[in-house]
């Protein structure tokens, strides 16, 4: 998919939680994020950071079992999470394509990799895995372009 990458390694929580502050400070309307990682990566955590830098003060939790979040910040915030979707229809049910593909706001998309043909262009892929220490994390954002306020953030000096 990816034309572009590029990854970030964090060790600690906090470390990671303030790179997804600093990214959703950057982001536009029309940024759609997809997290890809293992159960406890820190799709969540990073998600919470992404919100914060949006102005969301209110609890950002995971929609497991809701499926879908709305948020209210700077801009509107979908967050979606696949996990316990089996079937690529299910995704109508849920409204997935008219809040992905509105524009609005930011969409941010856990387990985005269970129906990666239904994923909105363009977006940006993030996946979160454990590093060599507990708290380590390697993010790899990548994309297929980069003329966007993330990468922009991602790549200063």
């Amino acid at each position: 998919m990816a034309d572009i990458s590029f990854t970030v390694v964090t060790r600690s929580p906090e470390e990671t939680a303030a790179l997804a502050e600093r990214l959703g400070a950057a982001a536009e309307a029309g940024t759609v994020l997809c997290l890809v990682g293992d159960l406890g990566a820190g799709k969540t955590l990073f998600t919470q950071g992404f919100a914060r830098g949006l102005g969301v003060t209110g609890e950002v939790t995971s929609p497991t079992f809701a499926l879908m979040n709305q948020y209210n910040g700077r801009l509107p915030v979908t967050h979606f999470d696949l996990y316990r979707l089996d079937r690529e229809e299910e995704l109508d049910d849920i409204g997935f394509y008219e809040y992905a593909e509105d524009g609005r706001g930011v969409v941010l998309i856990e387990w985005a990799d269970k129906f990666p043909d239904a994923l909105p262009e363009p977006h940006i892929r993030l996946e979160i895995e454990r590093g060599e220490t507990e708290n380590e994390r390697r993010l790899t954002f990548s994309a297929t372009e980069e003329d966007n306020a993330l990468w922009r953030v991602l790549t200063e000096k």
